[in-house]
């Protein structure tokens, strides 16, 4: 009788898993198609630190976004992210393999520093589908949603979103969220070293600072903005290069 009462459950809690998982799915899918054209209202990630700051006591804290189109959004921002993140968008399907070979080869001789490959489409799609951390469960989910947004997408859609949802620092998440708070301006009128700036953070903004920036910050601002120079300013973001 125990037996088959363990069965029982044992079936019933399978079905049920089996269900949550293609529920997950289905918003992942929905999600895919309706924000190839879609403002994003949150993140992923801006509800894990809502959430987060929540249980930690903290009512003060509120993540939030201000969407704005990518006519509403500094080229100098969009060329500073790439040129720090992914110089290699316009071009890859989603995966840089040469980047992923050298931070392997990397992490094996220094298995204490860890260093990621992560494009802005990946980037994009944990920020907004997943949570953060280091798992194989995710950067397997990373890697599928990825090439699915890199099929249903623009290169345009990809980084539209990525610079409305992506992080600036403790609650402050999206461009123009980040150029009204530090700089009192709209993301529109972001300069090439505001750029850079925003830009710098972008590895970690909860240690890196915008409006106190280390060392360390102000020297990889200066070789962003080197990197903008090389990349070939405006000119590298002709439209048919983001289509």
């Amino acid at each position: 009788m125990s037996r088959w009462v363990s069965q029982s459950l044992l079936s019933r809690l399978w079905y049920w898993l089996k269900r949550a998982l293609l529920a997950v799915l289905g918003l992942w899918l929905a999600g895919i198609i309706l924000f190839a054209f879609l403002p994003v209202p949150f993140s992923a990630v801006m509800v894990e630190r809502q959430i987060s700051a929540w249980l930690s006591g903290d009512f003060s804290y509120v993540a939030h976004s201000d969407w704005v189109s990518m006519d509403d959004i500094s080229p100098n921002m969009v060329l500073a992210v790439m040129a720090a993140e992914d110089q290699k968008f316009p071009d890859h399907w989603g995966f840089d393999v040469a980047a992923i070979e050298k931070a392997l080869s990397h992490n094996e001789r220094r298995p204490t520093r860890i260093r990621g490959a992560s494009t802005l489409s990946q980037q994009m799609v944990k920020n907004l589908f997943l949570w953060d951390g280091r798992s194989w469960i995710r950067k397997g989910l990373e890697a599928g949603l990825t090439a699915g947004i890199e099929v249903v997408w623009t290169k345009r859609r990809i980084l539209t979103v990525y610079l409305n949802i992506v992080e600036f620092g403790d609650g402050i998440f999206g461009v123009e969220a980040a150029a009204q708070r530090f700089f009192n301006k709209p993301a529109k009128r972001l300069t090439v070293s505001e750029a850079a700036l925003l830009a710098a953070v972008l590895p970690n903004p909860h240690r890196f600072k915008v409006k106190a920036p280390s060392g360390y910050v102000i020297q990889r601002k200066q070789w962003i903005i080197r990197q903008m120079r090389q990349l070939g300013g405006e000119g590298f973001l002709k439209e048919n290069e983001l289509e």
